[in-house]
Order: structure tokens, then C-alpha cells, then sequence
């Protein structure tokens, strides 16, 4: 019987993952076809990889394609991201910004326009938010060092949050002039407008690399959620996977928030909807998180340019706005289940 219900999983899981895909591909083309101007986007597609040049090849490949590879990473960042921390902590309310490398890397971000050194230097914005992010680490190392529970992580992430959250209202305080202090405001609701290939090969490398730490982590997970000890007597080394996935989250959505800005609950959503369909498996849910991360990034920031604004709605705030009350409807529904 066991068999046959891993069989059964196995192939709910491969369906689901199909699914994914081929959605993600329709609202590729979709998304490359969304905007103010009308373009033929396979015409355009064709010209680009004949290297011809036109009107519908430039705006393609300089701003819709970009800005469309960027929702895909991103969401795929932050969908994964949030699936190995609720694996980790087994705990399906975490999510990125519970170790405070979400609000450190937007910190860095900050400083670089605080200081001018993005009007300066372009790629400044996205690096100064990736060495947030790894200092962020570094310091949750330390804090954690001598003492690696569970309740010590969350509270050392809490207190890392906090810290660059303070920092970032006092850079926001402090601005030279109220020109910086709106351009840091409207960056720190994320977007994806205006991004061009170089941040796209700029977070690739971390990225890549993220993922990969947090994809090597699917069966230990699987363990895990049998208990600690359980995983233990398994062969699991505890302390190694913590601080692979956390050092994989640290890159990926270090990466992110580096380039779009503050993009919440992206990793706290997906993987709830998702769960059921991998039976419940933190492990296994890696992928489809990843994919639907992708896909619910890509829809959102669709969303965004169709809505008649006078000025275009930013991503994150759509996010948060979907997000919040999920997140309420999530505290709820456990406080009924822990109630006696």
C-alpha cells in the first residue's frame, strides 16, 4: 500500500509540475506581449535570434524580456526560498524575512542611494543589496554560533530585521533631500520596471548557486519532518542543514530584493497552496514551490501593467495587498487547530 501511494504522489507531483510549466510558458509569451505599445512577439522573437534589428526586436529584448526573466527569477527565488524555510523550521508561517536577509539586503540597497553611489555607478543598487544580504548571515552566524535552536535562529533573525529596518528609516530620515527620500520610498515597494539583461546576469551567479544549496537539501527535509530525533538517528547532521538553507536563502532572495525591491509573501503563499498536491513532503515541494513562485510573480507583475493607474502600481504593494490577508487567514486557521 505504501508503494502505491508514493506511485500515486510521485505522479500528482509530476502532473502538478507539467502544469506549472505550461502555464508559465503561456503567460511568457503574454507577458512579452503586455504593454504600451503593440508589438508582433513572434516576429520579434524571430528577428532576435536572427540578429536582425527593429522596432519590435529593441523593445523586446531591451525592456519586456528582462523585465519578464526577472519576474521567472525572483519568483522562483522567493517560492523556494520560503518552501526550505518552512521545511527547516516546520513551520508553514516562515517565510524569507523571518532571518532578516529580506530587509538587510534592501538596507544595502539603500545606502548605495543614500550615498549616491547608484546615480554613480548603476550596478552599485543590486551589489550593495547582495553584500547586505551575506553580512546579514554573517551576523546571524555569530549570533547563533554556541547555540544552534530553532527558537535562538528566529529570535536572532527577528533582531536582524529589526536592525535594518532601523537603519533603513534612519537613512530615509537623513536623506539629503526629499528627491532621495522619495526614490528610496518608491524602491523599497519592489518593481520590476526599468531593468535591463545586466541585473539579469548580475544575480544569476548567486542565484544559481542559492538554488542549488536549497535543492540539495530535499531528502534531509524529508526526514526532518519526521521530528528531530527521528532525523538524527538517520543520519541527518542538523547544523549543516540549517546553515545550508540558510546560506542559500541568503543568496537567492538576497539577490532579489536587490534588484526589485521589497516583493512579500510570495514565499509564504506559494508553498501553502501547493503542499497538498506533494503529499505533504517538505522536500518534494522544493520544485513545485520554485515554479509556482515563478508563475505567481509573473502574474502579479502582468497585473500591474494592465491596471489603468496614472502611475504604475509597484509589484510589492500588489503582493502585500493579496498576501496580508492570506497570511491573517493562515494565523487564524492555526489558532483553531491549537486551540484544545
Amino acid at each position: 500500500m505504501k508503494k502505491l501511494s508514493n506511485i500515486s504522489d510521485n505522479s500528482q507531483e509530476k502532473r502538478l509540475i507539467l502544469s506549472l510549466l505550461g502555464c508559465i510558458t503561456l503567460l511568457f509569451l503574454v507577458s512579452l506581449n503586455v504593454g504600451n505599445i503593440n508589438l508582433d512577439v513572434f516576429n520579434g522573437l524571430k528577428d532576435i535570434f536572427n540578429a536582425d534589428t527593429s522596432i519590435d526586436t529593441l523593445v523586446i529584448y531591451e525592456i519586456r524580456l528582462p523585465r519578464t526573466l526577472l519576474a521567472l527569477v525572483i519568483g522562483a527565488s522567493l517560492g523556494l526560498s520560503g518552501a526550505a524555510l518552512q521545511g527547516m523550521i516546520r513551520n508553514p508561517l516562515a517565510e524569507p524575512g523571518i532571518i532578516g536577509v529580506s530587509s538587510s539586503a534592501a538596507l544595502g540597497a539603500v545606502i548605495t542611494f543614500y550615498f549616491g553611489l547608484s546615480a554613480v555607478f548603476p550596478l552599485a543598487l543590486p551589489l550593495g543589496g547582495i553584500i547586505g544580504a551575506l553580512l546579514a548571515v554573517a551576523f546571524l552566524h555569530a549570533l547563533t554560533a554556541h547555540n544552534n535552536s530553532m527558537l535562538t535562529l528566529i529570535l536572532a533573525g527577528v533582531a536582524v530585521s529589526s536592525l535594518a529596518a532601523a537603519l533603513t528609516s534612519l537613512a530615509l530620515n537623513l536623506a539629503p533631500n526629499p528627491y532621495a527620500s522619495l526614490e528610496i520610498f518608491f524602491w523599497l515597494m519592489g518593481s520590476l520596471s526599468d531593468r535591463s539583461f545586466t541585473h539579469v546576469w548580475l544575480i544569476l551567479p548567486p542565484t544559481l548557486f542559492g538554488w542549488w544549496l536549497m535543492l540539495g537539501t530535499r531528502r534531509d527535509l524529508n526526514v526532518l519532518s519526521l521530528g528531530e530525533d527521528t532525523a538524527r538517528s538517520l543520519g541527518v547532521q542538523l547544523q549543516q542543514l540549517n546553515k545550508r538553507i540558510i546560506l542559500g536563502v541568503a543568496l537567492a532572495v538576497g539577490a532579489a530584493v536587490s534588484v526589485s525591491g521589497g516583493i512579500g509573501f510570495v514565499g509564504l503563499v506559494v508553498p501553502h497552496l501547493l503542499r497538498r498536491y506533494v503529499g505533504y513532503q517538505p522536500g518534494r515541494l522544493l520544485i513545485s514551490s520554485a515554479l509556482g513562485g515563478a508563475l505567481l510573480l509573473l502574474v502579479a507583475d502582468i497585473t500591474v501593467r494592465l491596471l489603468s493607474t496614472q502611475q504604475e502600481l509597484k509589484i510589492g504593494v500588489l503582493t502585500a495587498l493579496l498576501g496580508a490577508p492570506f497570511f491573517l487567514h493562515l494565523i487564524l486557521k492555526s489558532k483553531r487547530e491549537w486551540a484544545p
